[in-house]
């Protein structure tokens, strides 16, 4: 009798357990939106596309805005028929096209909304507009466009691409036709610049019409402008390389050493960011991607690997006082070169003029000599017991100033250059048996050495600093607010103790003072300096042609409290200083100083072209296409 009289209140509260279950069923999960699949005939998704942010460089000059435009959509399965000749002439299309995109449109989703037609002319908007209603399926939807205010720093911006189906279908954040940045900083920081979407959630009835907002819009949306970025570019000092950098191919890396902020990142050549922006952006990008001989779309500063030349021995004497190898007052004799190993064609020719005279550390770097380097290298190597210790150790120096990796920067692009290893040499002498003699050509910057402008730059600011760099950005503020990453913020310690570096920087100092570039000095400001000239050339079928050498020049100044450290590389240049060094030289004056003495250099370098130098290039390699 009790257990039938406890049944009922059973009934009754399982029973109401269910019913409230199944209303919590319908009410919360089946109707919310997060949970309606994308393809649901019952809520349809309309989206308000955010405005990508602003950049600016580092003084607040505008380098990226943004100008509306309009794109046509399709959602494929709402079309109704309609009259195509006139909606064709509306659009400015032919018939066959009309049918193409319905057909990629259907293959893309037939429920979802895709480009039918992007970037439409603000005269065709106005039009369409009005008769848009008459198109069942069809829709216009307002995006921003990238406008550049200035024909620069198309490397550093990058530009943005339309997404396409295959990322429209590995990233659902994205529906086909959005805006996603493609390279340069649009693409490093694209989930800062590109904002975030609305959306707004509409009801249909059971003929697929809408009926009205969803819920009374209470899930709805709206869209999140995205984050203003300043760089630490400095546009002027951009654009000022880029002028000098006029009818020349190369690159130019400048940073600040006290934070690692990069002030230009010039590449040569290069072009205007407008041309990949809008409806001609399809034909501009074929012509520069398929420009094999000029390569504007390779970025010389992040991507071009150089031998590093004559600012090599920089490094090589630091290597030699941390090793006790030498002291600043070491001293070597050249004999107009450096003989080495027994063969008589061993013989390293060098242009110091310094004959039947000592000379040290730094009268060695103001004269560049090789000799004396080539003795620094010799005496590391032979220091321990094999020669693949000596060079391991010397690798190892050489990556503390970050040679031979990429950086750690923040921008997509980039080589990692070489530093030879032990390993390495084994691998092309089998029986171990190389010695310092095999890789003497290290000494000077060349032999397998490969570095890119950025890293010598790099290089040069950790010289600039007695010791140490930090990892180099073109990222300065968020929204105005500036950014204190541990990785930016970070000192990257090099192997070589901060007592070393004064006799490197005096020698710096002497080759403006009595050196290779006496010539480009500014009186009202120290600099320090290196010069470097790379020897070049084309091997094919066994033949070996000579080209023009590769000028280099790195320098920072002012000598104490560095505000600037540069690499500037000009390929078939020549001298480093007949091209590099006054390139330099006009972009530390114009930053450090903001005046302009060195005028006539200034023109020399605007006008000087070698167009001629690259034309021969060119029709050595066409002699050896004919040949084949």
């Amino acid at each position: 009798m009790k257990k039938r009289s406890l049944l009922f209140p059973i009934l009754v509260l399982v029973t109401t357990l269910v019913f409230i279950s199944r209303l919590f069923f319908l009410q919360i999960i089946q109707h919310n939106p997060k949970e309606v699949s994308l393809t649901s005939s019952t809520i349809k998704r309309i989206y308000t596309y955010p405005e990508r942010g602003f950049v600016f460089d580092r003084n607040q000059k505008l380098m990226v805005a943004n100008e509306q435009t309009y794109d046509v959509k399709v959602i494929p399965n709402e079309v109704e028929p309609f009259d195509t000749l006139e909606f064709c002439q509306l659009l400015k299309i032919d018939k066959d096209y009309l049918n193409y995109k319905i057909k990629r449109a259907k293959r893309y989703s037939r429920w979802l909304p895709s480009v039918f037609l992007s970037q439409l002319a603000k005269e065709d908007y106005a039009y369409l507009q009005e008769k848009i209603h008459k198109y069942k399926g069809f829709s216009i939807q307002r995006k921003s466009l990238r406008h550049y205010p200035h024909q620069s720093a198309a490397n550093i911006l990058g530009y943005v691409n339309e997404v396409n189906e295959e990322l429209a279908k590995k990233n659902p954040y994205y529906e086909q036709g959005e805006l996603v940045g493609t390279q340069g900083i649009e693409k490093e920081y694209e989930s800062l610049l590109r904002g975030t979407k609305g959306v707004a959630y509409k009801l249909r009835d059971r003929l697929n019409k809408v009926i009205g907002p969803y819920k009374d819009g209470m899930y709805d949306s709206i869209p999140t402008p995205g984050n203003d970025l300043t760089l630490s570019i400095d546009l002027e000092l951009q654009k000022y390389g880029e002028l000098l950098m006029t009818n020349k191919r190369g690159g130019i890396v400048a940073i600040e050493p006290n934070s690692g902020e990069i002030l230009a990142l010039v590449t040569a050549p290069s072009y205007d960011p407008n041309l990949m922006v809008g409806r001609k952006k399809s034909k501009n990008s074929v012509i520069l991607f398929n420009d094999s001989i000029n390569k504007p779309m390779i970025d010389r500063g992040l991507q071009a690997q150089y031998a590093p030349g004559s600012p090599f021995k920089l490094i090589q004497g630091l290597i030699g006082l941390q090793e006790k190898i030498i002291t600043p007052k070491t001293s070597f004799y050249c004999h107009h070169g450096y003989r080495y190993g027994n063969a008589k064609h061993n013989f390293m020719g060098c242009h110091c003029d310094i004959v039947n005279r000592p000379i040290d550390l730094r009268l060695g770097i103001a004269k560049s000599c090789n000799s004396y380097f080539s003795n620094v290298y010799k005496r590391l190597i032979e220091k321990y017991p094999t020669a693949q210790e000596g060079v391991d150790k010397w690798a190892n120096h050489l990556h503390s100033f970050g040679l031979g990796n990429y950086l750690g920067y923040d921008l997509p692009s980039g080589k990692k250059g070489h530093i030879p290893s032990a390993a390495f040499y084994d691998r092309y002498y089998p029986r171990k048996n190389w010695r310092y003699s095999t890789t003497i050509s290290n000494a000077i910057g060349q032999g397998e050495i490969i570095t890119t402008p950025i890293q010598l730059a790099n290089m040069i600011a950790a010289i600039a600093n007695r010791g140490y760099f930090y990892t180099p950005h073109v990222l300065k503020k968020i929204d105005g607010k500036t950014i204190n990453t541990k990785k930016y913020t970070t000192k990257h310690q090099t192997t070589v103790d901060a007592s070393h570096f004064d006799p490197v920087i005096e020698g710096m100092h002497d080759v403006y003072k009595t050196g290779t570039a006496k010539h480009v000095q500014i009186k009202e400001l120290d600099i320090c300096g290196k010069t470097g000239t790379v020897q070049n050339y084309i091997r094919k079928n066994g033949v070996k042609y000579n080209l023009a050498d590769h000028s280099i020049f790195v320098a920072f100044a002012p000598k104490e409290n560095p505000k600037i450290a540069l690499a500037v590389f000009v390929e078939n240049g020549g001298y480093g200083s007949t091209i590099a060094a006054p390139i330099a030289s006009l972009l530390i004056e114009k930053y450090v100083l903001g005046t302009h003495t060195l005028a006539w250099w200034e023109n020399k370098m605007i006008h000087t072209s070698l167009e001629k130098e690259y034309q021969k290039q060119l029709s050595i390699k066409n002699l050896e296409v004919a040949k084949k």
